[in-house]
């Protein structure tokens, strides 16, 4: 039987305007550290020193967090289940660093210590949820770890649930924007109520014990639209550190910067990187889900070929305004044999540009397909040797 493979073309193309620009050339943040990447398309659009390993501050509270919600979603804890203030936590973190302001013995709701925790950036609160969900702190951040693992980060360990100074505590930028890709994707209801809100009020001041109202320090609430989390960071040792997160018109974008020497560096460094992200980078769409971007050969099918469509909406990020010219290639998997799962992969759609690096998005097909029967094999092998 002679294998047919096929190659469908799809050409796109505009005017050259401008020369290719280096990605990391083209502009730099100011940060010492700094990684951007688009979630729609998963390009990384900016890094620098972004595998290098760094002290989290309180961006490490963002695995706490990951960890929290993922035992809310398994129905291992629940929002309005409470945890005890221990005195011996009390007294060990009350008014240190970044506080929610937790009273001794007070019973604290799930969600209540998570907003202390998202919005207030509590030290405290980190504990107290730790403890109340792990027994104790050093099993929540056994958990911290195994989810690190799982989530495939490779310059990152946790030795506490805050991002405290510790010696064995260490991330990475391109790991922080993993965990902040993770929570967005794995528990959106739970990061949309949780992340961006701008304020968040507990405790009571002493003597005339009034409520306490801390603000939000994401840089980017109020400044970059639609920005919606996640968590700032600082020490001595860290310096001024964002991992933050925006969406605009369906395009969401992750960003870290860290190493900044001071809290107005960090938010007009934040703002601006975002900013650009939006501004100088745009997402092409190439075709929609259910699309049939072009054939793929088959041995053993009642037909010769099978339908190569796209899984899901299907973008590539460009850089915005160069116009240049893209090349898109169907590309079929060699050797494809009947019978086939449907949505197993049957080709590649292959994008090419000059100056950038290809890109290949998996094609599927619609549909299960059946092994041919007897008769038709026989047909099938005929048109082999005449066609």
């Amino acid at each position: 039987m002679r294998l047919i493979f096929l190659v469908s073309s799809i050409f796109l193309s505009t005017a050259l305007a401008a020369p290719v620009l280096a990605q990391n050339t083209a502009y730099d943040p100011a940060a010492p550290i700094a990684y951007l990447k688009d979630l729609q398309t998963g390009r990384v659009l900016f890094a620098k020193n972004a595998d290098q390993k760094m002290p989290p501050a309180s961006m490490g509270k963002m695995m706490s967090v990951y960890v929290a919600f993922k035992l809310l979603k398994a129905g291992e804890a629940s929002l309005n289940q409470t945890v005890l203030v221990r005195p011996e936590t009390w007294t060990k973190w009350n008014n240190k660093g970044s506080t929610m302001f937790l009273s001794v013995n007070e019973q604290v709701s799930v969600e209540n210590l998570l907003h202390g925790i998202v919005t207030l950036s509590g030290n405290d609160a980190c504990i107290v949820l730790a403890e109340g969900l792990g027994g104790t702190e050093a099993n929540y951040v056994a958990l911290m770890n195994r989810e690190a693992k799982r989530l495939g980060l490779k310059n990152s360990n946790f030795a506490n649930t805050n991002g405290w100074p510790d010696a064995q505590e260490y991330v990475s930028a391109r790991d922080l924007a993993t965990i902040a890709e993770a929570t967005i994707r794995d528990f959106p209801d739970l990061y949309k109520r949780f992340y961006g809100m701008g304020n968040f009020t507990w405790g009571k001041t002493m003597g005339a014990g009034q409520d306490i109202t801390q603000t939000n320090r994401n840089p980017l609430l109020g400044k970059v639209a639609g920005a919606d989390g996640l968590k700032t960071g600082h020490t001595d040792e860290a310096g001024y550190g964002f991992t933050g997160s925006a969406v605009q018109n369906g395009r969401r974008l992750v960003m870290v910067v860290a190493g900044l020497d001071s809290f107005g560096a960090r938010v007009a460094s934040s703002v601006d990187f975002m900013n650009w992200g939006f501004a100088a980078w745009q997402n092409m769409p190439l075709g929609k889900k259910g699309q049939v971007m072009g054939q793929a050969a088959i041995a053993g099918a009642a037909e010769a070929t099978v339908a190569a469509t796209a899984p899901r909406d299907l973008f590539i990020t460009l850089p915005r305004g160069f116009g240049m010219e893209r090349k898109a290639v169907v590309v079929a998997v060699p050797g494809l044999t009947a019978p086939l799962k449907a949505a197993a992969k049957v080709a590649d759609l292959v994008v090419t540009m000059p100056g950038q690096a290809s890109v290949k998005l998996p094609l599927v097909t619609p549909v299960a397909i059946e092994e041919a029967n007897f008769v038709r094999h026989g047909w099938n092998w005929l048109m082999g040797l005449f066609g």
